[in-house]
C-alpha cells in the first residue's frame, strides 16, 4: 500500500470517526436520489462497479471521477460511496446513507438486527481510550462488511474484501 495513501486513509478516518459523520454526507449528490431508491452494496460491490476494478477501467468506463470537491476520487452514479483502492485495485467501499446491504443493514440499523441478519458476525473491539467505533464484521469467503457501530446502531457499513476490513478496522483507517 502507498505510504500517502495510508496516511490519508488514517487521517480521514480520524476524523470521521471524532466528527460522527462520513466524509461524504456534507457532499451532495451530482444526480437526485429518486424517492424511495435505495442503493444496494453486496459482496460483489455495486451495479457496474465490483471489487477487483482497477482504478485505470473505472476512469475508461467514465465511473471513476477525480475531478469531483471531495477526499479522494468518487464513483460517477454512486456519489455515496467511498471507493478505497489499493495497488491499484477497489478494495473496499464505504456506504453513505441511504445505501444498504442485501439484508437491508444501512446506517441506523440496531446492532441486534445486523446480529440476527448475520449470525456469525465477529465482534471487534477498538482500543480503550480511543474514539473509534467497534465493529462487527460478518464474513463470507474473501469478502465482508465490516459495520462500525456505537454499541446501539449501525454507523458506517464498509464492504470489500475481507482482510482489507479487517486491516482497515486493526489500523483505525479511513474512507480515502
Amino acid at each position: 500500500m502507498k505510504l500517502r495513501q495510508f496516511a490519508f486513509i488514517a487521517g480521514v478516518l480520524t476524523a470521521a470517526v471524532v466528527s460522527g459523520s462520513g466524509p461524504l454526507e456534507t457532499i451532495a449528490p451530482q444526480r437526485p436520489v429518486p424517492a424511495g431508491a435505495v442503493e444496494v452494496l453486496d459482496l460483489n460491490g455495486l451495479r457496474n462497479v465490483a471489487f477487483g476494478d482497477t482504478e485505470d477501467e473505472l476512469t475508461r468506463r467514465g465511473i471513476l471521477r477525480s475531478d469531483v470537491h471531495a477526499c479522494g476520487p468518487m464513483l460517477a452514479g454512486h456519489e455515496m460511496a467511498s471507493p478505497v483502492f489499493v495497488e491499484d485495485r477497489l478494495v473496499l467501499v464505504w456506504a453513505g446513507d441511504p445505501m444498504r446491504t442485501p439484508e437491508g443493514v444501512t446506517a441506523g440499523t440496531p446492532v441486534a438486527e445486523v446480529w440476527f441478519r448475520y449470525p456469525s458476525v465477529t465482534r471487534l473491539h477498538a482500543p480503550p481510550g480511543t474514539y473509534r467505533f467497534d465493529g462487527l464484521l460478518a464474513r463470507r469467503g474473501d469478502r465482508a462488511y465490516l459495520f462500525l457501530h456505537d454499541g446501539r446502531e449501525v454507523r458506517k457499513v464498509i464492504a470489500g474484501y475481507a482482510d482489507w476490513a479487517r486491516r482497515l478496522f486493526d489500523e483505525g483507517a479511513g474512507p480515502c
